[in-house]
């Protein structure tokens, strides 16, 4: 036998697995294939590391799936043992699509068996950790090599550092700053100020000053010592060491550490809670003396860097620090607060809204979007309706797109009425209702059972000349096919067809689906014959769909010639795959034999590709019952093309 290459035994082998991951949705099922493939080309003795890791990475992305389902294959093969080259391109994949409880499962192989893997991949391990917010396994891996401070950079050890920090994992959140500080990993302001700010609350000033003293030993140029203060007084504050913080002021000065009017004000604030009010005049008056004007620019700076690594929290925080002491705040800033904080804190990011109009500042429409939607999602529909009214004080909504976010949102939030209300008021102030607009309310009226104005503002739409496109028509014919008023969804249907408006999938699935709960068998298929001269691929694509919804209404022989029908190409596996599927499940098996008989008959490869798929089913469902007993009766008609399969069979 002709002796192949790695890298043709590796285009073969992705070629099978990307035509694998086209037949079917499920992971797995392609292994009997790649048996055969391997056994064809000689390689079950060269199945090497080299040659798994070239297989895996085509798929790093688009099949991620298939790349850990080759890799777990590759794992059972007699005789084979990964090596770092195929965990670096599994880990990879791991790291890109997040599949945590894999990642950790794996990582254990890797130190079981002792393999060192590269640093980069390490550190994308550990910032995928981390924004998936695993601490405690970003933390782990990065505890279990000693070096990797130094090997993995200093902004994936600041980010662990902030990470830790404010998840309030002090004690591994000062291991990593010790070890940063033993290998020489350069700090920043976000990781060394996130650790100060929250260690400080527990620890007390004399801890953080040595703190502050180990770091300007070694390097402290990459940090702000302005914002540092500030977290220092704002972390001993919160945590009720008021008096720290007064004392804080000297010693963070002389450690570089200048405070600012903002670090004044926090602790001028926090006495005056305590309605200490000679001690927060000795503050003032320290800050009118000593303090300097905040830099504007640093603190945008750091609170954007929070916001990118997802340190919500504290950008939060901060931001009600600097806007409740009426510090300025530039619109960037505003709109990041607002966007970001909403997700956690819908009430404060309206406080930082109400800040920005009250300066005679608007948000931008992507902010208002945002917000909106995190109120929804939250379930904050008073909320929403005042934000709407305070926007709508200031002149806020004055054209077509800063309309249809009002509608979009208030249809989400189930008002209906109201929506309708700012269309009427569009048309008054000459802003035009567009199609999306229209189609925004129609959804929302569907969605809430009132099909009748849904058709009222149909008919309205058009009368203002905004005719109807795809999804207009969809919404009204999906609903009506639903509802059983099939005779309003195919008027609707040929009404579209007349006016140009060319139908989708969505379209077709909708008629045929209320067409065969109608009972309507002879329109149901001249419908889905216009669906195959429109578009065969489309027809293709919904076939599946329209054989479940005759067999479901019995018409099973229908279902079964129609699918004859059709070409025998591989293409439609998955169509004579359902149809088998539901005569198994009914208990139909004589008529599911007589179908495959005829598969037989006209496409050996399609029978075979069937045959894989039955057997594969067989092992996932939950109920193969069915699907065993019309296996069985294959066999026993002789419908087996291979011996492979019964083999198998026989294994399991």
């Amino acid at each position: 036998m002709m002796k192949r290459s790695v890298g043709e035994f590796a285009s073969v082998l992705s070629r099978a697995l990307i035509k694998a991951s086209k037949q079917s949705s499920r992971t797995q099922k392609w292994t009997p294939s790649l048996e055969q493939t391997l056994y064809r080309l000689g390689c079950r003795e060269s199945l090497s590391p080299t040659l798994v890791a070239r297989v895996i990475d085509p798929f790093l992305v688009h099949h991620h799936s298939l790349a850990l389902g080759f890799f777990n294959w590759a794992s059972q093969r007699p005789g084979f043992s990964h090596d770092s080259s195929t965990y670096h391109s599994i880990l990879k994949t791991l790291c890109i699509t997040r599949q945590f409880n894999t990642l950790d499962k794996l990582f254990k192989q890797v130190k079981a068996h002792k393999i060192r893997l590269h640093p980069s991949l390490y550190r994308s391990v550990i910032a995928s950790q981390i924004i998936g917010k695993k601490y405690s396994s970003a933390f782990s891996i990065f505890s279990e090599v000693p070096s990797l401070a130094s090997e993995i950079g200093s902004q994936t050890c600041n980010s662990l550092l902030a990470a830790l920090s404010s998840e309030g994992n002090y004690k591994c959140a000062y291991q990593v700053f010790d070890e940063m500080n033993h290998r020489g990993v350069r700090l920043n302001t976000v990781g060394f100020g996130v650790f100060l700010w929250r260690y400080c609350s527990l620890n007390g000033l004399d801890k953080i000053l040595s703190l502050l003293d180990e770091v300007r030993k070694i390097d402290f140029s990459g940090i702000n010592g302005s914002v540092v203060a500030v977290l220092v007084v704002h972390g001993l504050c919160s945590g009720s060491r008021i008096a720290e913080a007064v004392s804080s002021f000297d010693e963070l000065r002389v450690r570089e550490c200048k405070p600012d009017f903002i670090a004044y004000s926090i602790v001028a604030e926090a006495l005056g809670n305590m309605r200490n009010v000679v001690d927060k005049e000795l503050v003032l008056k320290k800050k009118r003396k000593l303090g300097v004007a905040p830099r504007n620019n640093d603190y945008k700076e750091f609170i954007f860097d929070l916001i990118s690594e997802r340190l919500i929290s504290e950008a939060k925080d901060l931001g009600k620090v600097i806007a409740s002491g009426n510090f300025p705040m530039d619109d960037d800033l505003l709109n990041a607060l607002i966007g970001s904080v909403s997700a956690i804190d819908p009430g404060l990011a309206i406080f930082f809204l109400n800040f920005m109009l009250d300066r005679e500042r608007s948000p931008s429409l992507v902010t208002v979007t945002s917000l909106s939607a995190n109120l929804c999602k939250h379930g904050k529909i008073d909320e929403l309706l005042e934000v709407f009214h305070k926007l709508s004080s200031i002149n806020y909504f004055t054209d077509t797109q800063s309309y249809n976010i009002k509608v979009s949102f208030l249809c989400k939030a189930g008002k209906v009425r109201e929506a309708y209300e700012v269309l009427c008021d569009m048309r008054r102030k000459g802003a035009i209702p567009d199609i999306q607009s229209y189609n925004l309310l129609l959804e929302a009226c569907c969605r809430e059972d009132l099909l009748r104005p849904a058709k009222r503002l149909w008919d309205e739409m058009f009368t203002n000349g905004c005719p109807g496109n795809v999804e207009t028509y969809n919404i009204l014919i999906q609903k009506s096919s639903e509802e059983g008023e099939i005779e309003d969804a195919c008027r609707l249907f040929h009404d579209m067809i007349e006016k140009g408006v060319v139908p989708d999938a969505i379209t077709y699935t909708s008629v045929l689906k209320g067409l065969c709960l109608a009972k309507d068998l002879k329109m149901s298929l001249e419908v889905f014959d216009k669906c195959v001269m429109q578009d065969p691929m489309l027809a293709r694509s919904i076939l599946c769909t329209f054989i479940l919804s005759l067999c479901k209404e019995g018409n099973l022989v229908p279902a079964m010639e129609l699918l004859r029908s059709q070409s025998t190409d591989i293409a439609f596996l998955e169509s004579h795959l359902i149809f088998l599927k539901f005569l198994a499940d009914a208990g139909e098996i004589s008529l599911a034999v007589e179908h495959v008989k005829w598969i037989q008959g006209k496409s050996p490869l399609m029978h075979q590709a069937l045959s894989n798929e039955i057997l594969a089913s067989i092992s996932s469902s939950s109920k193969p019952d069915p699907i065993l007993k019309l296996f069985q009766v294959m066999q026993e008609n002789r419908l087996n093309i291979t011996n492979d399969l019964g083999k198998e069979m026989a294994y399991r």
